[in-house]
């Protein structure tokens, strides 16, 4: 059963039937949000049961328990991931909503008389409310579940009251005199196409009034342009019939000025509609000026449902017209009792929530955008809507003069500021570089970048904070924004203070980074330029440090093979860097991205040294080069070896033998010769120089202690010992490049080569010396000494009746 004023013991007594359907609304609902009574193992069973698949529709039917848990299956994420939000915040408010659909069905049944009366009942009492809450005197209602279509029934009345004869002659009496609806620049992408594919207009009876370009907001339309552009179409012979303004632009949330709008309207004899999400401050006291104005207009459309975070509550125009004949015939009004029960939930929730309750909701979001954009104003990098650019004032001389001019822009915006949505970007002050870094050279592709760090800005505050309901808005002259939008958002997701202290102090720990990131891009492309192995991937909307690709040095490949040698080289240097322990991130990129074959570095901190962070993708990409020539040779210099140690071991066996004669050979003469004469075999074992490609014997290795070889080795620097830990890998003066030549699948090198081998970042383009690999068929005995490690692996014939003091490691 609903609690609180949900609940309906009150209406047992009356109707038994309004009682068990709201304890069957209220079991439902408890199953559907109960997403905890699945186990991993079961939703992994469903997400590949065949239950999932449709089928035919079951022919004895199926209870409602087991119908739910179908809803409740696909309303689940399949990935086992929590449920939204916006879901878990339905509360009691929400249940009254729904409550109200299945009423309405309920209700439809009743009798035509009863119906009527009771639909009257519903629309005259949401009306009046409506009306009352958002000070607009006089008006009628439209209920619709598109919030476009109030805006066209509009219009359809506005044409029927425009041209006479429009009801009976339809288009044909609007090729006398074209009419012309204006719209801002700012309004809704797609909504002027939107009325005239419905309306059967043609795209030119639209006019796109542009917006502010030197006084007021950037967002607001330019009345003076307006007025001449109604100008100019009367004197062409049009009819200005509908002006659509925005109190509270969908981009940025600022209002045009209605005032004056109203005044041009009156003038020219428009209709003007006002939507917006701004419209919501009207149930406040003191209302803004500016939003006081839309009280004035003919027609303005509500959503109250994102508002006060009732689901699937209908939006409401709101109208003044004194023909109700013409409504009719718009559709405004209808003369069937069920369209009326549209606005049955809207009534229940009202009656909920209350006038308090209502206006206390519209507060706490306007409270909560002002204390965001309080904060903002202390962090120096973040610039918002409501500040004005000094690049804008048109250059006057005078100092004094250029002032009071900046002072009255301030003013004119200064209502944008008292805005329920605070619309914000990181951009930081050039001129304010530090040490570190280099900002010159930016100026192409500056707003570009800064739309992807903005861009990863806004997608991580949305992870970090979810509950802020912030959300990436383009705007056309900054460019990507990040929006926050309490009004549409709060209600729903339960924003509180805490959430916008949590979201403030999660932009102040970002900040940093992105300003690091964003001074040394040109760093790290002025490093990479000085590496011939390396080159530089432009990418503009990767935020992030930069991209590289490691070029292959060979150039005796096609053009096919030197493509599959690079992608295998860039893929491996990509998982050799995330096995480093850094807080850097590496990744191919953006999924549908254009660069491939390369690979890019995220967000980087303050103490990150560019010069050894290329330094070490550089000397990586070379080890994997060189070892990549070496395992295309390896398979033909180990079958020449083989065969030649073979050779070489078949003439010793030869030789053995006629040393020892023929008798040895015997098996039981042989033995009993042996044990009263022994004779000492002079077959030697063979070693295989994989940096060398020879074969030599095995007498200095055996003739080292194999304790003394063990205890050297077990001295000996591990991999797991040199290898940096967290981001010292990339802050150390050294160069990082000894750290990986053991952990790469590279053959150890004989001490004198690396006294005499130059380092990898100074080899020449043809120099042929090759850094031998270690191959998981090929390593060095775990006895052998570290002066001839250079010996990969031995073969060794041992002679009957001995045991070989060391073992091989192939016989």
């Amino acid at each position: 059963m609903l609690r609180g004023k949900c609940k309906v013991d009150l209406c047992l007594q009356m109707d038994p039937v309004l009682a068990e359907m709201g304890d069957h609304l209220s079991d439902a609902m408890k199953i559907l949000e109960n997403d905890q009574s699945e186990t991993a193992q079961n939703r992994e069973q469903r997400r590949f049961s065949w239950r999932d698949i449709p089928g035919p529709l079951q022919g004895d039917g199926q209870d409602v328990v087991t119908i739910l848990q179908l809803v409740q299956n696909l309303i689940h994420d399949e990935e086992d991931k929590p449920l939204n939000s916006r879901m878990q915040c339905v509360g009691e408010q929400g249940h009254v909503a729904l409550l109200g659909h299945s009423l309405a069905a309920y209700i439809s049944m009743l009798d035509r008389d009863r119906l009527r009366k009771f639909t009257t009942r519903v629309l005259s009492d949401t009306t009046l409310w409506l009306c009352r809450l958002f000070r607009y005197e006089s008006g009628s209602v439209y209920f619709h579940d598109d919030d476009r279509e109030g805006l066209l029934k509009v219009c359809r009345l506005v044409l029927n009251a425009r041209y006479e004869d429009y009801s009976t002659e339809g288009f044909s009496v609007l090729s006398f005199r074209q009419p012309v609806i204006y719209h801002s620049a700012a309004c809704r992408p797609g909504l002027g196409q939107h009325l005239c594919s419905q309306l059967g207009l043609p795209l030119s009876t639209l006019c796109c009034v542009p917006c502010n370009t030197m006084f007021g907001s950037q967002h607001q339309m330019d009345v003076a342009l307006l007025d001449k552009l109604m100008k100019d179409d009367v004197e062409s012979g049009k009819l200005p019939v509908l002006l659509i303004a925005n109190a509270g632009t969908p981009g940025a949330g600022h209002t045009d000025k209605l005032g004056r709008l109203k005044e041009l309207c009156v003038q020219y004899n428009v209709w003007l509609h006002v939507e917006g999400v701004n419209l919501a401050t009207l149930t406040l006291s003191p209302v803004s000026s500016t939003i006081a104005a839309a009280t004035k207009s003919d027609s303005m459309t509500l959503t109250p449902g994102p508002w006060l975070g009732l689901p699937a509550v209908p939006a409401a125009t709101l109208y003044r017209h004194e023909d109700p004949a013409l409504s009719l015939a718009a559709g405004l009004t209808s003369s069937q009792p069920v369209e009326k029960l549209r606005a049955l939930p809207l009534w229940l929730s009202l009656q909920y929530l209350g006038h308090d309750g209502i206006v206390e909701r519209i507060r706490h979001a306007s409270q909560l955008s002002q204390h965001l954009l309080h904060q903002l104003k202390t962090l120096t990098s973040i610039k918002t809507s409501g500040v004005v650019s000094h690049t804008r004032v048109p250059p006057i001389s005078g100092g004094s003069l250029r002032d009071v001019l900046g002072s009255l822009i301030l003013s004119i915006v200064e209502d944008d500021l008292s805005s329920p949505v605070v619309v914000f970007r990181f951009s930081p002050d050039s001129s304010s570089g530090s040490s570190g870094g280099s900002v010159e050279g930016y100026s192409t592709g500056e707003r570009e970048i800064q739309d992807a760090l903005n861009r990863w800005l806004g997608e991580r505050l949305a992870q970090l904070v979810p509950a802020s309901g912030v959300e990436l808005v383009e705007l056309e002259d900054e460019g990507v924004c990040i929006r926050f939008s309490p009004i549409m958002t709060a209600a729903a997701l339960g924003t509180h203070e805490a959430d916008v202290v949590a979201l403030v102090q999660k932009l102040m720990e970002l900040i940093p980074s992105l300003s690091c990131t964003l001074r040394f891009r040109q760093d790290f492309r002025e490093e990479v330029f000085q590496h011939a192995v390396l080159s530089y991937v432009e990418d503009l909307n990767w935020a992030g440090l930069g991209a590289v690709r490691y070029e292959p040095r060979r150039t005796d490949l096609d053009e096919g093979k030197r493509q599959q040698q690079m992608e295998k080289i860039n893929g491996d240097l990509l998982k050799k860097l995330k096995e480093l322990e850094t807080d850097l991130e590496f990744s191919t990129g953006p999924e549908f991205g254009e660069e491939r074959n390369c690979v890019f570095i995220g967000m980087v901190p303050e103490d990150i040294d560019v010069a050894v962070l290329v330094e070490t993708i550089a000397s990586i990409g070379r080890e994997l080069e060189e070892s990549g020539k070496l395992l295309e040779n390896m398979t033909e210099v180990v079958r020449k070896g083989i065969l030649e140690a073979e050779q070489q071991l078949r003439i010793a066996n030869e030789e053995k033998l006629i040393e020892e004669g023929v008798l040895r050979q015997i098996p039981l003469v042989g033995s009993v010769l042996n044990w009263f004469s022994p004779f000492q075999s002079s077959v030697k074992g063979r070693t295989f120089n994989l940096a060398a490609g020879s074969l030599d014997t095995t007498e200095p290795i055996y003739s080292l202690k194999a304790q003394s070889s063990r205890e050297d080795i077990s001295e000996s620097p591990t991999s797991t010992g040199k290898r940096l830990q967290g981001q010292r890998a990339f802050r150390r003066s050294a160069p990082f490049i000894d750290s990986f030549s053991e952990t790469s699948s590279v053959c150890h090198l004989d001490e004198s080569y690396r006294d005499t081998a130059p380092p990898p970042g100074e080899r020449e383009e043809g120099d042929t010396a090759e850094v031998p690999q270690a191959s998981p068929l090929a390593e060095p005995p775990a006895e052998v000494s570290q002066e001839e490690e250079a010996s990969a692996w031995t073969v060794q014939r041992v002679p009957e009746g001995e045991e070989a003091e060391e073992p091989a490691s192939i016989r």
